[in-house]
């Protein structure tokens, strides 16, 4: 059975299954967000929703339960602020939630300005 995916304290919290396990005052640098051009970090400011959802390892070989949030970030360089797209935060393999190094934005998920 798969875990709970939520957003929790008012969007300052991914959790999988009760566990808080992504929090908003990170850095990401991010490829293909929508939110500017620059190439600088995003500091996350809060999640609007979360879920999991069965993505295509990056080798194309098997499926995997991805977690992923709707984010709202605001770049450090620009000081534009907005939503990035829904971004890959961690997988669920085993019932247990593991981070990813580098949070992604799918090519299928980026929201357009």
């Amino acid at each position: 059975m798969a875990p709970s995916v939520r957003v929790f304290d008012d969007g300052a919290w991914i959790s999988v299954g009760g566990d808080r396990v992504v929090g908003v005052g990170e850095l990401w640098r991010l490829e293909n967000h929508s939110l500017c051009d620059c190439e600088d970090d995003l500091i996350v400011e809060g999640f609007d929703d979360a879920d999991l959802v069965a993505r295509e390892d990056r080798a194309g070989d098997s499926e995997r339960d991805v977690v992923r949030a709707r984010t709202l970030g605001r770049c450090l360089e620009c000081g534009t602020q907005g939503f990035v797209g829904w971004v890959d935060v961690g997988r669920v393999a085993d019932g247990s939630f593991a981070r990813f190094d580098e949070p992604t934005v799918p090519e299928d998920d980026v929201l357009r300005r």
